[in-house]
């Protein structure tokens, strides 16, 4: 009777999803940094594990139908998926304070509540120092995912100086293709009869989309409107829309990072 009670609270257990079998458990292991021990890191890292995502944000306005945090949400997910199909791939904590503009007097997006901005130096004084960090941790491929477009000379920057510095040119890769894919969606949208107007270039169509397809919490669909801050018009965004964007960003940034790390990198300093 007794193991006949325990083989019937497993099955419940199982069933709830609070008790797993083992190749579940291996197959569902974190991509995130964060989420590890410091012993687990260094055995994933022991394993193979030596590229890290560095997944770059921003906190900024983005009109009245989208969240502040849309570049920290998209880019912790397009890492996640990035790293899962790469494998052997860990991903850092994103980095969400970046130039926004000047802070007093207020331009480009600090001229609107919510935005958070940081001086340039300050900046790639963070990325320097985190892409340092992860190096000395064995890590031989840092990767910078930026979400954002303002700040991409930044990381080749922060990218140049370090390989300079350790002697090799894929020890950070400030990983352009990224953002050039996620540009690469206007002219599917375009293909498919939507107008530059409505495309826009800052929370306009094809960000909407694109946050939209990620987690569609980012979106007030109820507030879809192109206001002042608003570069395009979202009104006709939709998630299935921006559903083929963020396919084209994953699968060319996986394209991208497996042919930019292919040589050897830099040694460890």
């Amino acid at each position: 009777m007794a193991l006949r009670r325990t083989s019937i609270a497993v099955g419940l257990l199982l069933v709830l999803g609070l008790v797993l079998p083992t190749g579940a458990r291996a197959a569902s292991a974190p991509v995130w940094l964060e989420e590890l021990t410091s012993p687990e890191l260094k055995a994933r890292i022991a394993a193979g594990a030596t590229t890290v995502l560095v997944p770059i944000g921003g906190t900024e306005q983005n009109g009245a139908h989208l969240t502040l945090g849309k570049h920290n949400v998209r880019v912790r997910v397009l890492a996640a998926r990035i790293a899962e199909q790469l494998g052997h791939t860990v991903v850092a904590p994103v980095i969400a304070y970046v130039p926004e503009g000047n802070i007093d007097p207020p331009s480009q997006h600090m001229r609107y509540a919510g935005t958070i901005s940081v001086p340039v130096a300050a900046f790639e004084a963070v990325i320097e120092g985190t892409a340092r960090s992860l190096h000395r941790h064995g890590f031989r491929h840092v990767v910078l995912l930026g979400d954002h477009g303002g700040y991409q000379s930044s990381l080749q920057r922060v990218a140049d100086k370090l390989n300079r510095a350790w002697g090799g040119s894929s020890a950070v890769v400030a990983l352009t293709e990224y953002y050039a894919a996620a540009q690469a969606f206007d002219a599917r949208l375009a293909a498919q009869g939507y107008t530059p107007q409505e495309i826009g270039r800052h929370a306009g169509l094809a960000d909407t989309s694109l946050a939209w397809a990620v987690d569609e919490s980012l979106v007030r669909p109820q507030r879809l409107q192109a206001v002042e801050g608003v570069s395009g018009d979202p009104r006709r965004a939709s998630a299935a829309l921006g559903r083929d964007g963020i396919e084209h960003i994953v699968a060319a940034s996986v394209a991208a990072i497996r042919a930019r790390t292919a040589g050897p990198a830099g040694k460890q300093n």
